[in-house]
C-alpha cells in the first residue's frame, strides 16, 4: 500500500504519522494512523510494529471492527479491500498488532496436547487476556490483546479528539456491544475466542483455526456456552485448504447457523493458498458485506 505520510503534533514535543493511504483512499477520505503499540503502552516492549488504524470522517460513525491478524500477519499490511469494504458499511477498522509469532497449531500438538487437553484454550486466555495459565508462550500481561486494544482506544481518544474515540469506551474498557471482532486464521481462533465470553455486537472468523483436545477431537472451548448469540456469528473457510472439514465441524461446534457458514469454492489464483483468499480475494465482496452488515 503506497501512503503519503504527514508528520504532525500529538502533544508538546511528540509526533506521529499521519498515513493517507494510496490516491483511491485519499479520494475517498480515509484517514488512516499508523500507530506503534509502545506509544500507547511503555511496558510493551516486543512486537511492537504499528496498529492500523482506519475511518472515514464522512461517513456517520458506527460501530469499530477489530481484526486480528493470522499467524505471523501484520497488522499494517492487513487486507485492504476487505477494510475498504467494512468502512463503507460504516465501521471503523483497527488492525491490532498483537504477538502471533507462534500459532496453536503448532504449540498444543504432541505430547504437549496430550499431558494437557486443554493447551489450546490455556494458550488463548494467555495471549488475549495475558492471564498466566501457560509456560508454553512468553507473553506479558501488558503483551495481551486486550492489554492492547484497550491501551490503543484510550490513546486514540486523546490523540484523535476529533474522532470520538471515547464511544467505545465504557468506565476505561472497551464497550464491546459497539465493537464487532473479526480475524484470519490464529486471528480467527481469537476473535470467536472473545465472542464466546464477551457480548460483542459481530464476530467474523476467516478460517479461524483448528485447535484440538486430542488428536482426532476438536477443543471442548468450542463446545462451552456462548455469550454472543448465534445470529451474530459468521464463518469462512475455503474448501480446498487442508483444515477445510476440521474448521467446519468447529464452526458447527459453535453453533454459526448454517446460513451464517461460507464454504469458499472460487478457483485460487496461482501463487495464492486457499487458506487466505477468503479474506484477500475481492470476488468475496458481496460475502463480505452479507458477515459486515451495516455498521452505523
Amino acid at each position: 500500500m503506497k501512503k503519503l505520510l504527514l508528520l504532525i503534533p500529538i502533544a508538546a514535543g511528540l509526533f506521529c504519522y499521519l498515513s493517507l493511504a494510496s490516491a483511491n483512499f485519499l479520494a475517498k477520505k480515509v484517514i488512516t494512523f499508523e500507530i506503534r503499540p509502545s506509544r500507547t503502552d511503555p511496558a510493551i516492549k516486543v512486537f511492537d510494529s504499528p496498529h492500523l488504524v482506519l475511518y472515514n470522517p464522512t461517513i456517520p460513525q458506527g460501530k469499530l471492527l477489530l481484526f486480528l491478524p493470522g499467524t505471523k500477519g501484520v497488522a499494517e499490511k492487513g487486507p485492504e479491500d476487505f477494510f475498504e469494504t467494512a468502512i463503507k458499511q460504516g465501521y471503523r477498522v483497527i488492525s491490532l498488532s498483537y504477538i502471533n509469532d507462534q500459532a496453536v497449531s503448532n504449540i498444543c500438538v504432541g505430547k504437549t496436547l496430550g499431558n494437557d487437553p486443554d493447551c489450546a484454550e490455556q494458550f488463548r486466555i494467555k495471549r488475549i487476556y495475558g492471564e498466566n495459565t501457560t509456560s508454553l508462550i512468553p507473553d506479558g500481561p501488558q503483551d495481551a490483546i486486550m492489554n492492547r486494544f484497550t491501551k490503543l482506544i484510550i490513546y486514540l481518544t486523546n490523540f484523535d479528539k476529533q474522532g470520538n474515540w471515547g464511544m467505545y469506551l465504557e468506565n476505561g474498557v472497551p464497550k464491546w456491544d459497539q465493537i464487532a471482532v473479526s480475524g484470519q486464521s490464529q486471528g480467527g481462533g481469537m476473535a470467536a475466542f472473545i465472542a464466546k465470553r464477551l457480548l460483542v455486537a459481530r464476530v467474523i472468523s476467516f478460517s479461524g483455526g483448528w485447535d484440538h483436545s486430542s488428536k482426532n477431537k476438536i477443543a471442548k472451548w468450542y463446545f462451552q456456552k456462548s455469550i454472543t448469540p448465534p445470529e451474530r456469528w459468521y464463518g469462512t473457510y475455503n474448501i480446498a485448504e487442508p483444515a477445510a472439514e476440521t474448521i467446519a465441524e468447529t464452526y458447527k461446534a459453535m453453533a454459526i447457523p448454517d446460513d451464517h457458514i461460507y464454504s469458499l469454492k472460487l478457483k485460487v489464483r496461482p501463487g495464492n493458498k486457499p487458506h487466505g483468499v477468503g479474506i484477500r480475494n475481492v470476488a468475496y465482496k458481496q460475502q463480505w458485506i452479507e458477515m459486515l452488515g451495516v455498521g452505523n
